[in-house]
């Protein structure tokens, strides 16, 4: 079942104020900061499909979701947009904020800006010679059929990564693939501010500014049993060293142009029960911790050296999790593949509903 899924929602890229410690969440005081917005309906609950999750500038929740638009929860009430509020497609892949504050959406259908009063899509530009730069306020979105989008606060560029001799390498062949290989399964930035491009079939990318470093390895292409989990997240833990959606292997860049490869977490030396090692998302806590999130095998925790597990459940039956996302609190939360949304509430993970009462 895990292998067939994580096939057919490949292609999704997904990717505070104060709450109690119960499932319902209460501002104390609306913040005069929050955002004013005059579309959308006002409603009760979030969707069950709820594959990504931001926090914008102002501790502005935005939840979205697979086939039901964009959820704004203000810590107050929770409104519901849509494409009759003039979103461009309501498949929600990604949210993202500009300097100027600006919502970016990422739909099915473009990449739609929100300035608290309208959507607006975003004109994208074919670029003649492939506009790789590396700006500090420069936003990256996937782009499934070219490779990817940078925006650069007024054009949105279509990007293709560099060619690879990916037959030789990884053994993949344009004729033994059902989509390409270069399609991008996630995106990251680690604390240099490099931006990285975790791709289905051909490795992971990082992008400097100037150049790239291409890690091809097995483990981050098809697996020998025939399984394509994707470099889905890319997260940099406290020395430096960098995951690429496994806990197999981590990854040491030692120049501009060359890396090592680490041994990663050794499950016979933890009480952990893991089939897959694989991730769909992952990020780093305030104290450096990493946190990961598998597809059907919980929640992983993994602090250098104790790995621990946790199992979000509804009714005795486990949840299929997608996304995890730090608040500006350091809350984690997430999103999941048809259970809305679940929050840590510092022991585990519980069910997400707003208290509008």
């Amino acid at each position: 079942m895990t292998i067939h899924i994580i096939k057919a929602i490949f292609l999704v890229v997904v990717l505070s104020h104060v709450f109690s410690c119960s499932g319902q969440v209460k501002s104390k005081n609306k913040s005069s900061e929050s955002q004013k917005v005059t579309l959308g309906k006002s409603v009760s609950k979030l969707d069950k499909q709820i594959w990504n999750i931001f926090q914008d500038s102002k501790a502005n929740y935005w939840f979205g979701s697979k086939k039901s638009g964009l959820y704004l929860f203000d810590g107050e009430k929770l409104t519901q947009f849509t494409t009759e509020d003039g979103l461009p497609s309501n498949q929600i892949q990604g949210v993202q904020e500009d300097k100027n504050f600006n919502l970016l959406v990422h739909t099915g259908k473009g990449i739609s800006k929100f300035d608290g009063k309208k959507f607006t899509l975003l004109n994208i530009v074919q670029s003649t010679d492939n506009e790789w730069k590396l700006g500090a306020d420069d936003l990256w979105f996937a782009n499934i059929d070219n490779g990817v989008y940078r925006y650069d606060g007024e054009n949105v560029f279509v990007l293709e990564l560099p060619t690879k001799d990916i037959e030789k390498v990884l053994g993949i062949t344009a004729s033994n693939t059902s989509y390409s290989p270069y399609a991008i399964a996630g995106m990251g930035k680690d604390k240099s501010g490099n931006v990285w491009f975790g791709t289905g079939l051909a490795g992971a990318f990082r992008f400097d500014g100037d150049s790239f470093l291409w890690i091809a390895e097995k483990e981050l292409s098809r697996l020998e049993d025939g399984r394509e989990p994707g470099v889905r997240s890319i997260v940099e833990d406290k020395d430096g060293n960098i995951w690429l959606s496994n806990i197999r292997y981590k990854y040491k860049i030692t120049s501009e142009n060359t890396y090592e490869k680490l041994p990663g977490i050794n499950l016979s030396e933890h009480n952990v029960s893991i089939e897959l090692p694989y991730y769909m998302s992952a990020v780093s806590d305030d104290k450096d911790n990493l946190w990961m999130v598998s597809f059907d095998e919980g929640v992983w925790k993994y602090d250098g050296e104790k790995l621990q597990q946790f199992i979000p459940k509804q009714d005795n039956k486990e949840i299929l999790l997608l996304t995890i996302f730090k608040d500006k609190d350091g809350t984690m939360w997430l999103g999941t593949y048809d259970d809305g949304v679940y929050r840590y509430n510092g022991e585990d993970f519980e069910k997400f509903e707003v208290d509008q009462h």
